[in-house]
């Protein structure tokens, strides 16, 4: 069974639930939310402006499926870059109900996959604070290599802080067109 699957407007009503609830889980691993966002109406505009991007060739919103196929968080490509770049971020949350079974692990794997092989993108980054060891480990499992580190990377929690820098390449770069 897959454990992620593209992410719909259908999944308002689902994604408002699990991000009210692990509001204040995730509050110290995201960006300031307003409080709009935690409800259908955010949930429904933020997919939308998603999929919008996904139109435009520069994202690709997943969402993660737990065992027995509810919604348990989101995986994004995002920052899809092509031309001599050919690259892209991953960035991805679970709830904290779903910590532990792999889920994020299998989750960002897929979409690993799904780079390299759908979109022949050549490098998957993804950037963790520097204190989130459970991210850290997904990646490094995955074959991740940390190669540096951004001080004030991004604006996290009402601060700017501090990220490590990790990057896959893909298995097969002469499978990646250029152009």
């Amino acid at each position: 069974m897959a454990t992620t699957r593209a992410l719909v407007l259908d999944d308002a009503p689902s994604l408002a639930n699990l991000v009210l609830v692990n509001r204040d889980f995730l509050a110290p691993w995201q960006p300031d939310r307003p409080d709009q966002y935690f409800t259908r109406d955010g949930q429904l505009a933020f997919i939308q402006r998603l999929l919008e991007q996904q139109a435009a060739k520069v994202c690709l919103p997943l969402v993660i499926l737990d065992e027995v196929g509810a919604i348990a968080g989101t995986v994004t490509l995002q920052s899809i870059i092509r031309g001599a770049f050919q690259s892209c971020s991953v960035g991805y949350w679970l709830a904290e109900s779903a910590q532990g079974r792999g889920l994020a692990t299998r989750a960002v794997g897929e979409a690993t996959k799904i780079a390299f092989e759908v979109l022949r993108l050549h490098r998957v980054q993804a950037e963790t604070l520097t204190h989130n060891l459970r991210s850290q480990r997904v990646l490094e499992r995955l074959g991740f290599v940390q190669y540096g580190r951004a001080e004030a990377y991004m604006h996290i929690a009402g601060e700017w802080q501090d990220h490590f820098l990790y990057q896959l390449l893909t298995p097969t770069p002469e499978h990646v067109p250029m152009g």
